[in-house]
């Protein structure tokens, strides 16, 4: 509290408090008392954790689809099986850069697809049912074949215009089915 307050009032300046921080020794009362403090809330949030089962499949759903997303970004990017070999800092950046702007690609790719197979199941009188709609993938692999033939006869063919609205009514889900879909938290 008297750290709060005094950085609050002018006494003490941020930069001071965080140089005593810093610094890491146990003998800084400062240090320890935050120490502390980091360890209580820590315990804290493992407790509420440990006790809310909603929590726990929120945080199992969310940490499911970042690892789904970085075995895809690893799947793509299968140049040296992955490996950055260069040293230099600005090469390995444009390697990740690259690795990121192909991977949105493709999920915008995989995207756009799903949403035209939608737009035909509706047009053929299929029922689609939100709730299944939001457990599929954009992380679709078996269809990309990373080392066959690529033509290129195509590349003048100009696309149709894309059409974003996807006529789905998504009013039957309450908003726990769209939290546990991972589409947002509820407050």
């Amino acid at each position: 509290m008297r750290v709060a307050i005094s950085v609050r009032e002018g006494a003490i300046s941020s930069s001071t408090l965080l140089k005593r921080l810093r610094s890491g020794s146990r003998k800084n009362a400062t240090y320890t008392a935050f120490r502390e403090v980091g360890r209580v809330i820590r315990t804290a949030a493992l407790l509420r954790y440990l006790s809310d089962a909603p929590l726990r499949r929120r945080v199992t759903a969310a940490t499911n689809k970042v690892e789904a997303f970085n075995g895809f970004c690893q799947w793509l990017g299968f140049g040296d099986g992955g490996v950055i070999a260069d040293n230099d800092p600005v090469e390995q950046e444009k390697a990740m850069k690259f690795n990121a702007l192909l991977t949105n690609a493709v999920v915008f790719h995989n995207a756009l697809d799903i949403a035209e197979i939608v737009r035909q199941l509706l047009e053929e009188g299929w029922e689609i049912d939100p709730e299944e709609l939001a457990h599929i993938s954009p992380y679709l692999t078996e269809h990309i074949n990373r080392f066959g033939e690529h033509p290129t006869h195509e590349l003048g063919i100009q696309p149709e215009a894309y059409d974003p609205k996807l006529d789905v009514d998504f009013t039957p889900l309450r908003d726990q089915d769209l939290t546990a879909a991972g589409f947002g938290q509820t407050a």
